[in-house]
């Protein structure tokens, strides 16, 4: 369902998750509140593949003419808006560490810079006969 939608969209969400599993495995040795830093970057994580399908979502409805430049704003407005409130609520009933909240969050950008990266292992590992470009290649031989 999320490939009919974008893409790049699962591959970006798989990013997400290997991000947060690294920073999961990487900080809990280093946190104090040990807890507190899980729960926080698993929101800011949840936080971050809602994000990315959400903003998969208005960009489609964009481009099918469906909204205009002032729904993508609206949209990207209302996105920050929940992000914000996220974080409000993880602090005032503390529900986690705000920091590690955000950098959970932060892996939607890094998962959207290694997201070339993920596509080639990911079609690598399914077979280098079953790339794209590697298609495109053989139809005009």
């Amino acid at each position: 369902m999320l490939r009919r939608l974008n893409k790049a969209l699962p591959e970006l969400i798989l990013g997400i998750l290997l991000y947060g599993a690294l920073l999961q495995a990487a900080g809990v040795w280093l946190a104090q509140e040990k807890l507190l830093y899980s729960t926080g970057l698993w929101i800011g994580i949840a936080t971050a593949i809602f994000m990315a399908i959400h903003m998969a979502v208005v960009l489609e409805d964009a481009v099918s003419a469906r909204g205009g430049q002032g729904k993508l704003v609206a949209m990207s407005l209302l996105r920050y808006a929940a992000v914000v409130l996220v974080f409000f609520c993880m602090t005032r009933f503390r529900l986690g560490n705000p920091l590690s909240g955000f950098a959970g969050v932060m892996g939607l950008k890094i998962a959207a810079y290694l997201q070339p990266f993920i596509h080639k292992a990911v079609w690598k590992k399914k077979g280098s006969d079953d790339l794209p470009q590697s298609k495109e290649k053989k139809q005009e031989e």
